[in-house]
């Protein structure tokens, strides 16, 4: 019901698999133990999600979730930009979505206290403000939980103009029945 009042920024968001075993062991992998390879494998599946396809062709520019510059330090590689760049590397984009030094890991937080979190989080370079204004973007991550970071970056690139905005992830966590998305 509150979706209703207050829309998601996303205007479509689409995903290949649970969030749950066999996959957290694999985004696990890929993301913690420094096995950027596996980037090639995950984007393969999430390339022949439905959907996919026609959402990488229609986007004007596909754009990788940023990490910190800290975070991408501890990690050596962001992951969400490995996926985005064997989904569509004529197209990806890791330089007009940036992201202010990172707070606390969104791990192990509740909804309110990740929204809470994230806001403010994301920023558009002044530099590709113009070109952004009415285009068709594809933000891509590896996981989506609450789906507040992925909101957040939604409502930045929406303030900067683009004009439709896919949210593309390889897991999203299962909603509860009774869950809202909003």
């Amino acid at each position: 019901m509150a979706c209703q009042h207050t829309p998601p920024p996303l205007d479509v968001c689409l995903c290949a698999v649970d969030y749950a075993y066999p996959w957290v062991n694999a985004i696990a992998h890929f993301k913690f133990q420094a096995d950027p390879g596996l980037g090639r494998h995950l984007a393969d599946l999430l390339r022949h999600t439905p959907w996919v396809e026609p959402a990488l062709e229609t986007a004007d520019r596909v754009i990788p979730m940023p990490l910190s510059a800290q975070r991408l330090r501890e990690r050596g590689f962001n992951q969400a930009h490995e996926l985005a760049r064997h989904l569509a590397p004529n197209k990806t984009d890791a330089h007009t979505l940036l992201r202010h030094e990172h707070k606390r890991h969104q791990v192990g937080q509740g909804r309110a206290e990740r929204l809470a979190n994230i806001s403010g989080s994301f920023w558009v370079h002044p530099e590709h403000l113009q070109a952004l204004r009415g285009e068709r973007v594809l933000v891509v991550d590896d996981v989506m939980t609450t789906g507040a970071s992925l909101f957040e970056a939604a409502r930045a690139l929406r303030a900067a103009g683009a004009a439709h905005i896919t949210g593309l992830v390889f897991a999203r966590t299962p909603a509860k029945p009774t869950q809202e998305l909003s």
